[in-house]
């Protein structure tokens, strides 16, 4: 008898985030569901994990099908308590999201949805991150689950190389706006930060980060962004390996 796929669920806005929501819809079509998200947002967080403080886990959810849990730590503390203490065996697939915002270009450092996704490639799990470019907590995911399912569906059909997941990103519209699927390298470009100095009632400084995002080729064709801009959802393909190939023989040559 054919085993019922397991699919292990995260984020990084929180256990109560429509985007996950949203994903657990459609994702439940596909079999089991296991959900571990943060008990709260935990946006920009990137890589990070929790050894100072105890992580504890909270069950949400328990239903046929669907298995929802909250935790107190990071995205990636929360696959790794998965993969790691919830689960006997590896999830047939990761998904991370739908996070409210973009996470191309650069942003895929920073993101917490990405580095979830990244843990589940690192530790052999075919994995995708899924972000809607709209920010709002009322935003609309519809068309999103459009593509999560026709993009989930590619992959258990085809699955995942090894050491690499997939980083998708989503226009806002609907579906008949959208153009389809484009498959993208990451768009050269950086968050150009900026401080908004304030003073709090001691009278002690303090500061909120803001700025803006600098696209350093608006005119190449073939990336995330240009994709987005024109109403293509980008799939880009994340390598886990960070090792830059070209420049090892050049180094090499430097003689240390």
């Amino acid at each position: 008898m054919k085993r019922e796929k397991l699919i292990l669920v995260t984020n990084d806005d929180g256990i109560e985030a429509k985007g996950l929501e949203s994903l657990i819809k459609v994702v439940r079509e596909f079999g089991k569901v296991i959900v571990v998200a943060p008990e709260k947002s935990r946006s920009g967080m990137s890589h990070a994990i929790t050894m100072k403080y105890p992580l504890r886990i909270e069950t949400v959810k328990k239903e046929e099908g669907l298995e929802i849990y909250s935790c107190n730590g990071t995205p990636v503390d929360c696959v790794k308590l998965a993969l790691h203490q919830l689960l006997d065996g590896k999830p047939d697939m990761l998904v991370s999201g739908i996070n409210h915002g973009s996470n191309a270009s650069v942003s895929v450092v920073y993101s917490g949805t990405m580095a979830a996704a990244i843990e589940g490639g690192i530790n052999k799990v075919p994995s995708i991150g899924f972000s809607l470019l709209d920010y709002s907590a009322e935003a609309d995911f519809n068309t999103a689950g459009i593509y999560v399912r026709r993009i989930m569906k590619k992959v258990f059909m085809n699955g995942i190389q090894k050491g690499i997941c997939l980083n998708v990103n989503i226009p806002v519209g609907k579906e008949d706006e959208l153009k389809g699927i484009k498959i993208c390298r990451q768009t050269d470009g950086y968050w150009q930060e900026e401080f908004d100095k304030r003073i709090d009632p001691g009278k002690r400084e303090y500061y909120w980060l803001t700025g803006y995002f600098n696209n350093s080729e608006p005119l190449a064709d073939d990336t995330d962004e240009w994709a987005l801009l024109n109403k293509f959802v980008s799939v880009v393909p994340i390598q886990i390996d960070f090792t830059s190939y070209s420049r090892m023989e050049e180094l090499k040559k430097w003689k240390f």
